[in-house]
């Protein structure tokens, strides 16, 4: 099998396995206490959260763990909007955000707030004309933007998005989640969220950020750990190995962004040369370094995952086509682009050259035959 979905999860990276049995042995008491074990708890806690600050550009004391890059999206939302209660009940956000912070949109308007999206351009870029114009608005209390499309890889213009934001005096929340560990977050931000499996590291830690004058206020009960940010005990020997993987991947990023960019190129002029009727989406210049997505008229996008599946190659759709919703990405209809028979390909530190030639090779027979079966032919 050829793991071909890293934006979903990322292999866990050998750094973090290594680091994860060592906390197992050392750090499994409650750093909170006095004790000779809870002290090297909390030493290692220390550790990590200093580690992951350094590798974000903050401090260790704006860090808080999660237990999900979720949860850290809807404390960063809904902590970022009653933080900022006085000033108003308006959430502006992109159209392309991801659903996190579209249920958590949802369950402010449930409350009695608003919410409103801003437009992209085809090419899944924000528009930042209309951004500032919506952040004009009276009573905008909180603003979103995702890093970089984490279904098309475009990276938005999160340094301009944050100056409009500095401009009309509104906080910007960023969900780094597909960019921390790979590229760099411009400055500008008021709050920040990430999430482990996403960089090579295990499942269950998200990171919130929250930056020293930001106006930002639990939506959960009080809690006294994690600044009272969020609730309940760390995993420690999972944030120990996330925070350990973080420093190896920051540190091997620019040598891998180098080498899986070069393959992404190859995957977007491959396909869009050799199989008919695919459009290939997203900035094919500003964008992410391990990530492509395209789409294959006449294919419904679930038939060609498992057909592609069956072929040994585990990749992932941006259309979220289910058979409960039967409803296209948000993220593909607010680009204005073809959202069916949709793949998304994203790479990873251990993907080979012959894994991907061998996806070019059998992606157009593959297309040629779902198309077939349909009854499509003579394209």
């Amino acid at each position: 099998m050829s793991y071909l979905d890293a934006a979903t999860a990322a292999p866990l990276h050998p750094v973090a396995r290594d680091a994860l049995l060592a906390a197992l042995a050392d750090g499994w008491a409650d750093p909170t206490k006095l004790y000779a074990p809870a002290r090297r708890a909390g030493q290692l806690l220390d550790a990590a959260r200093a580690a992951t600050a350094e590798v974000l550009r903050v401090r260790p004391d704006e860090i808080s763990f999660t237990p999900s890059g979720t949860t850290a999206t809807h404390a960063a939302v809904l902590g970022g909007l009653a933080g900022r209660r006085r000033a108003g009940r308006t959430l502006v956000h992109s159209a392309i955000e991801h659903s996190a912070v579209l249920h958590a949109a949802q369950r402010h308007r449930a409350d009695g707030g608003d919410a409103v999206a801003v437009p992209v351009d085809r090419l899944g870029r924000l528009d930042l004309a209309a951004w500032s114009a919506t952040l004009a608005r009276p009573g905008v209390a909180l603003a979103a933007l995702i890093s970089a499309s984490h279904e098309v890889g475009t990276v938005q213009p999160v340094a301009e998005a944050a100056r409009a934001c500095a401009g009309h005096g509104v906080p910007l929340y960023v969900d780094a989640a597909q960019s921390v560990g790979r590229v760099p977050v411009p400055d500008g931000w008021s709050v920040l969220s990430a999430s482990a499996h996403k960089w090579g590291g295990p499942p269950g830690v998200g990171v919130l950020v929250v930056r020293k004058g930001t106006r930002w206020e639990s939506p959960y009960p009080a809690d006294e750990r994690e600044s009272g940010r969020t609730p309940g005990v760390v995993n420690l020997p999972a944030v120990v190995a996330a925070a350990a993987a973080l420093r190896a991947v920051a540190a091997e990023a620019d040598a891998q962004a180098a080498r899986l960019s070069t393959l992404v190129d190859r995957i977007r002029a491959t396909v869009a040369a050799t199989v008919p009727d695919v459009e290939v989406v997203g900035d094919p210049v500003d964008r992410l370094p391990h990530l492509v997505t395209f789409s294959c008229l006449y294919v419904d996008g679930e038939a060609l995952l498992h057909a592609l599946d069956r072929r040994g190659f585990a990749v992932s759709s941006g259309s979220s086509c289910t058979s409960s919703t039967l409803r296209p990405s948000h993220v593909l209809e607010a680009m204005g682009v073809l959202s069916h028979g949709n793949v998304r390909v994203s790479l990873h530190r251990d993907t080979t050259d012959a894994e991907v030639d061998r996806f070019l090779a059998e992606l157009p027979q593959v297309v040629a035959d779902l198309r077939a079966e349909a009854g499509v032919v003579g394209l």
